[in-house]
């Protein structure tokens, strides 16, 4: 175990042709459910580390899963739950170690008080008990909220993500839900160009102040403030610096309690801590995490504290999850823990975090269109623009660069925020700097070229070919082929 010769195998006999696979997807599964490259849609059949390889062994470089936090099918993830899964999985209400181990690790990456697991499915479900937790404490029910954010799929955490329900069609924000300004100070409410030498972390705890007032005069009280640490969905945000400490003592103030939603930013992603909310120098009252946690595996997670968690128990309503912290589950978490620590994969983040966000930021200088570059660690985010000025969105770019990207380079990005003109990287943590060079070097290829060819709001074919390129994509290609042959001796030594 893991099983490389099995696993190539089962890839190489994938049983339907890839129009096969699309023809019965979209006659069984809800249209709902989208894919990424609608127009041309990857099947993928296989992964190892950072890539991911197609029906016909076309090798792309992964800089979306987040999920995948250790990389692809790391052997160590594998191994940890297939043994647990051919020994015993059953639910927590009996005893095993792997829970409580698990639980005992994920708290010692906490600041104190939190120390208090209850192990769920997914982010949703995490996010959706931090709620319940919050309530019951405050016995309250008013939240607030960031725009443009997101904390998952199930009804009470849809109401609270406004990323989902400002959509066409989403259902109506409730009255006990209050949304503040993202704090996105490059193309947010507040921009920093509007308030020169001004605290823009008090300019956007100023609303939360106000809500909280607002609560409090319709007789009403707080039950709860949450906030994705760095928000994903929203467009790769870093809030400014102090925003979280304003905003959190402004909460508590009001009798609220204050929550992190960690499920696409912690364990180490960000490099210079364990948990995102730590760069921003506080301690939240309950904390949820998920994705990348079981490296693909459903498996997620809330901490709190123990008076929180004893309150929840004074209920008297028991709280059981016939799947949350299952055996295997809880192995395969320990394991991608253990994989963090053993092979450096934080300091990893934020040594080739680092590197990548200075070298985009000299790309920043180079070409115009490129507005923002932000991020910490391997949470990395390109704002692309029409106007430096106007900061105008470049929404047809980014959606251009996404697609060029995949087709002419083969590697996997993705675009979002609340104009879809962000390029999100939050690749797997084994991400080394020569992927990062090979993404930089394509993505300079894909401005380059989009900046000489565009007319105007008229872009040219994502897939037309660059001749004046032509030795630097040759070079390129030659590159990725010796970390591709790289990766395969890697594969096989396993």
């Amino acid at each position: 175990m893991p099983f490389p010769r099995e696993q190539l195998e089962s890839a190489s006999n994938e049983k339907l042709c890839k129009s096969e696979t699309i023809k019965l997807r979209n006659k069984h599964i809800g249209q709902a459910c989208q894919l990424f490259y609608r127009s041309d849609p990857l099947k993928i059949v296989r992964g190892q580390g950072q890539y991911m390889f197609d029906e016909q062994g076309t090798c792309y470089l992964d800089c979306i899963n987040n999920v995948a936090h250790v990389g692809h099918c790391h052997p160590k993830v594998v191994r940890a739950g297939c043994l647990q899964m051919a020994t015993i999985s059953t639910n927590n209400r009996f005893l095993h170690d792997e829970l409580v181990q698990c639980a005992k690790t994920l708290t010692s990456k906490m600041p104190a008080p939190l120390s208090v697991c209850f192990f769920v499915n997914s982010g949703s479900e995490a996010n959706d008990l931090a709620l319940r937790l919050a309530r019951n404490y405050t016995k309250r029910q008013d939240i607030i909220t960031l725009d443009h954010g997101y904390h998952g799929h199930l009804t009470s955490v849809m109401e609270i993500s406004p990323y989902k329900f400002n959509q066409p069609g989403g259902d109506p924000k409730p009255d006990y839900v209050h949304v503040a300004p993202c704090p996105d100070i490059y193309g947010g409410k507040f921009k920093d160009r509007d308030y020169p030498n001004e605290d823009m972390a008090e300019i956007y705890t100023q609303p939360i102040r106000e809500i909280c007032e607002q609560v409090k005069a319709q007789g009403k009280g707080l039950a709860a403030f949450i906030a994705e640490s760095l928000l994903s969905c929203g467009g790769q945000v870093i809030p400014p610096e102090g925003y979280l400490k304003a905003a959190f003592e402004t909460v508590r103030a009001a009798g609220g309690v204050c929550i992190a939603d960690e499920v696409q930013v912690g364990f180490g992603r960000v490099g210079t801590h364990y948990w995102a909310f730590e760069t921003q120098d506080v301690v939240p009252d309950i904390v949820s995490v998920a994705k990348p946690m079981g490296n693909g595996h459903p498996v997620g997670a809330v901490i709190t504290t123990p008076e929180i968690a004893e309150a929840f128990y004074n209920t008297g309503v028991a709280y059981f999850n016939t799947y949350g912290g299952n055996p295997v589950s809880c192995a395969i978490a320990n394991a991608v823990m253990r994989v963090i620590e053993e092979e450096g994969l934080q300091e990893n983040a934020r040594s080739v975090g680092e590197y990548l966000l200075q070298q985009c930021r000299e790309l920043k200088y180079e070409f115009d269109i490129i507005g923002d570059v932000r991020g910490l660690g391997l949470f990395v985010g390109l704002e692309l623009v029409k106007n430096r000025e106007t900061r105008e969105p470049d929404t047809n770019a980014a959606h251009w660069v996404v697609n060029r990207m995949k087709q002419i380079h083969k590697i996997l990005v993705s675009s979002d925020g609340p104009n879809g003109n962000v390029i999100k990287l939050k690749p797997p943590m084994v991400f080394s700097q020569k992927n990062a060079d090979e993404f930089l070097l394509a993505f300079r290829e894909c401005i380059s070229f989009l900046e000489k060819q565009r007319n105007g709001d008229q872009l040219p074919a994502y897939n037309a070919a660059d001749s004046s390129s032509a030795t630097t994509t040759t070079e390129s290609m030659a590159s990725k082929a010796q970390i591709f042959e790289h990766q395969d001796r890697l594969i096989k030594s396993v």
